[in-house]
């Protein structure tokens, strides 16, 4: 096969290249609505990621008796994750917020709210499942069903089960997820989350909460990541 000789067809291909690996990396630890995928315009060779969005604290809903709260409610700092129980990078931000725990003890606490994206076809419904388990089980059931549904998988046929395994009245469940009554507490963590500054998921939010500032940690970021943001807030 003859070669190409034109010295331009080396930097075109060079080029594509830039733009493809710089798409692949911002893209890579989160999931976002389809709506917010956008295409990268390559006006520069070699363009740099985006800032990180911010965390609008004026337009957050504050952590009141609705939320479910892991660890030391008086912390100095709250992270608020705002997550999907279908979404993959999620499931991986999961086990960094418990290594977290695990890691500061009485300094941080933990609020999880919903974020369910349209192209998760079981997240809504898992999303209402871990509000039914609270109800019926408290703190520790709502944190318990969040844990089974990561470790388990969010097909919705099996959500019953999870309530049994976890030491639920499977009935009662069953009703509570049929009601459809926690649909709009999961539709109103969504609109709080975008107004907030939340595009996708997972979303987190960490706060210091005797200065009140905050900062969006977005998608499934290194334990590292987290610990620097912590470190300077505390």
């Amino acid at each position: 096969m003859a070669s190409n000789g034109n010295p331009w067809f080396a930097v075109s291909l060079a080029l594509v290249g830039i733009i493809v690996g710089y798409g692949v990396a911002t893209g890579m630890n989160s999931s976002a609505p389809v709506g917010d995928r956008g295409t990268v315009v390559a006006d520069d060779p070699t363009p740099e990621p985006p800032p990180p969005p911010s965390a609008n604290l004026d337009d957050l809903p504050p952590v009141g008796d609705n939320d479910y709260v892991q660890g030391n409610p008086d912390a100095k700092i709250t992270i608020i994750e705002y997550s999907d129980f279908e979404c993959p990078f999620c499931k991986k931000n999961h086990g960094t917020m418990v290594k977290l725990m695990e890691e500061y003890g009485d300094k941080i606490n933990w609020v999880y709210r919903h974020y369910p994206l349209s192209f998760h076809p079981n997240a809504q419904k898992a999303a209402e499942a871990a509000e039914c388990a609270g109800e019926l089980g408290g703190n520790d059931g709502f944190w318990a069903m969040g844990d089974m549904i990561f470790e388990k998988g969010s097909d919705n046929t099996e959500l019953e089960s999870y309530a049994t395994e976890i030491g639920l009245n499977a009935a009662k469940f069953t009703k509570c997820l049929d009601s459809d009554k926690y649909a709009d507490k999961v539709a109103a963590h969504m609109e709080g989350g975008t107004k907030a500054g939340v595009r996708g998921t997972p979303g987190n939010i960490v706060i210091n909460n005797k200065k009140g500032e905050a900062e969006l940690i977005s998608g499934a970021q290194p334990f590292d990541n987290f610990k620097k943001v912590i470190d300077d807030m505390l």
